[in-house]
């Protein structure tokens, strides 16, 4: 199995930065603009489509927000994983500073690199969406 983790600051407070990660239904604008192009929620899933193409149909696992965590998994869509759970959680460090780690498991290994590839340009946008210090991107 693969392990994939990124970690990264964000300029901002730990609760705006958690209200953007648990709207699980709006990942196209709170979270991720650009990069996922829209998301849906159809009975238990929600449909994720990438601006590349890709779509993921994914379900929600637990969120949990005392830890500020949000657990999911990839169970159908262009995606099409062997064994996928990915996890996001955010920490707070200072009053308007946050620590957020995404993580994934996935198999097959083959999948592993270009998922990888996914999540950075994935941290990439949310950084950018999410940091109050970040200069607009060009």
């Amino acid at each position: 199995m693969s392990y994939i983790r990124k970690e990264f600051m964000i300029e901002n407070t730990a609760e705006r930065v958690w209200e953007a990660v648990r709207d699980f239904a709006a990942v196209h604008q709170a979270l991720a603009p650009g990069f996922v192009t829209d998301t849906h929620v159809e009975g238990d899933r929600r449909i994720v489509t990438f601006a590349g193409g890709a779509v993921a149909h994914e379900r929600l696992v637990s969120l949990d927000e005392d830890a500020r965590r949000v657990a999911y998994t990839v169970v159908g869509g262009s995606l099409t994983p062997e064994h996928h759970h990915a996890s996001m959680q955010v920490f707070a460090v200072e009053p308007s500073r946050c620590l957020f780690v995404w993580i994934v498991d996935v198999l097959p290994q083959e999948i592993a690199g270009p998922l990888a590839g996914m999540v950075e340009a994935g941290a990439r946008v949310i950084k950018e969406t999410l940091d109050i210090g970040a200069a607009p991107a060009a």
